[in-house]
């Protein structure tokens, strides 16, 4: 039994290979998360698990400076599934190759959302990250390129629609779902 093949295949989060953001190679966990066969997704973009461009270039742009000073990088974010619907991940990266990060990455992605997935918009979704990785809303403004007035209308607005506090609860309510 060749049991580094056994630990891949039957890890329960799902595990990527990816050269330039093109998945290489996957494990079963991965793809079942998504809703997709294995081999659907082998020579994919990652572009797939987002709804915009715009979305999938600005993660690659918040992960970049950490691949290459810790050569890993990790934060939780909505992904789309096959279906359209979506589902909260935490994420972790390591590059293996920090001078050019995204030509080889090994990555990790673990749902932490069961049940239905949570309808988010994109707006609602960039300030929920930003909050996820602990940013306060002047950072995520600077990082959207937006007022701290407008991300703090959306993160009111999202407390309001979960019936939650302050952003710990949101995301507790998020992440238990």
């Amino acid at each position: 039994m060749d049991w580094d093949l056994l630990a891949y295949d039957a890890a329960p989060v799902g595990i990527v290979v990816t050269a330039h953001r093109v998945i290489r190679g996957c494990n079963a966990s991965f793809a079942q998360m998504l809703g997709y066969e294995r081999e659907a997704l082998i020579g994919q973009s990652f572009r797939l698990l987002y709804d915009t461009t715009e979305e999938f270039e600005r993660v690659r742009d918040i992960g970049l400076a950490p691949l290459r000073a810790e050569h890993a990088y990790s934060d939780e974010r909505m992904v789309r599934r096959r279906d359209g619907t979506q589902i909260w991940c935490r994420f972790r990266a390591q590059t293996r190759t920090p001078e050019e990060p995204l030509a080889q990455l090994v990555m990790s992605f673990a749902v932490i959302q069961d049940g239905p997935s949570v309808a988010l918009t994109l707006r609602q979704r960039q300030v929920v990250s930003g909050l996820g990785r602990g940013l306060t809303s002047k950072e995520i403004a600077r990082e959207l390129g937006l007022s701290p007035r407008t991300v703090e209308d959306v993160r009111a607005r999202l407390l309001k629609r979960f019936e939650v506090k302050n952003a710990a609860e949101l995301l507790a309510h998020l992440t238990i779902g």
